[in-house]
């Protein structure tokens, strides 16, 4: 089959291109990951109209598309809402090696979720409603970026 302008055979490469790249976390997401490499801190930001809270923050209210310019300093605490095992191993996608979980943490005092990784527990211990705290990488390792925040694990008084 020939292309009918040019006269040219298609052809078809099955493969893969691995594009490294970098993107702007913009004014907000860059103050809530400087906040997190340098203080080890977690922020959100609250809507002066709805009254939600939002981690990570956000610049615009999701609910009634206000501006949001409150920041919030929320405690390294919460509630997993739900999550899910992976065992298959992707290396080039996947920060861990399976088995592993990701969750969604509603830190205490938000209204949305925080995706991240679970660790210090088996898979099958892992069940929604479980408190779970933020485990920080160690200062000198982080660099500014979600992974900052190695995983969440059972919370221990």
């Amino acid at each position: 089959m020939t292309d009918f302008q040019s006269g040219v055979e298609p052809m078809v490469y099955s493969g893969r291109i691995r594009m490294p790249y970098q993107w702007s976390a913009g004014e907000t997401g860059s103050r809530f990951f400087t906040q997190l490499r340098d203080y080890g801190r977690i922020w959100g930001s609250r809507c002066r109209v709805c009254d939600l809270v939002f981690v990570p923050p956000r610049k615009v209210c999701g609910r009634c598309l206000n501006g949001i310019g409150e920041w919030i300093e929320l405690p390294p605490a919460g509630v997993l809402q739900t999550f899910t095992v992976v065992y298959r191993h992707r290396p080039a996608i996947h920060p861990a090696d399976p088995p592993f979980a990701y969750g969604i943490i509603r830190l205490d005092g938000a209204d949305s979720g925080l995706i991240h990784l679970l660790g210090e527990i088996e898979p099958g211990e892992i069940v929604s409603g479980l408190r779970v705290q933020a485990v920080l990488k160690e200062k000198r390792e982080r660099r500014g970026d979600i992974l900052d925040i190695k995983y969440f694990k059972p919370f221990s008084a």
